[in-house]
């Protein structure tokens, strides 16, 4: 084998407004959603769960569309608005996802629930859901391991003004 010489690319600066927040970040360019939000912003909050896409752990919304972060390249989404955990909740209030979760007890261990409530943020603004069948159809990429399935189904219903 001859000399081979691998140059290792260049760190990228990306521009993404975050929970509102202008921030610019300069990331190598194979750097996923998820690891500039938990590694460069500290924003923990959304979790890494398996890391393929399968789980919605580390659901965000982008542009106010569902997002798995962690399948998604920080260069990819250059200039684009991020609403984590961290950014829904208004003026001190609760985001009414977040306060409905609480009301129905719709969480156990809690890891999936960031995820869960994300998700959940977009299945609203969608307003393809009408009813409890539509919701767990439309909230099927993401998993709970503690199976408080029912109670999340609840706490949107809540949140869509069906309680």
């Amino acid at each position: 084998m001859g000399d081979v010489t691998h140059e290792i690319p260049e760190r990228t600066p990306i521009h993404l407004i975050i929970n509102g927040v202008s921030r610019t970040l300069d990331l190598l360019p194979w750097t996923t959603l998820l690891d500039a939000l938990r590694d460069h912003l500290a924003l923990t909050g959304t979790k890494k769960g398996c890391d393929h896409g399968q789980c919605g752990a580390c659901t965000v919304l982008v542009d106010g569309r569902r997002v798995n972060s962690c399948l998604t390249l920080a260069i990819m989404k250059d200039g684009a608005e991020i609403t984590t955990i961290e950014g829904l909740a208004k003026n001190g209030a609760l985001h009414p996802l977040q306060q409905a979760f609480i009301d129905h007890d719709a969480f156990q261990c809690g890891y999936c629930t960031p995820g869960q409530i994300c998700s959940a943020a977009g299945l609203l603004a969608e307003g393809h859901a009408r009813d409890a069948d539509e919701i767990r159809e439309l909230m099927s990429g993401n998993l709970c391991r503690c199976g408080a399935y029912p109670n999340i189904v609840a706490a949107i219903e809540q949140a869509m003004g069906r309680s």
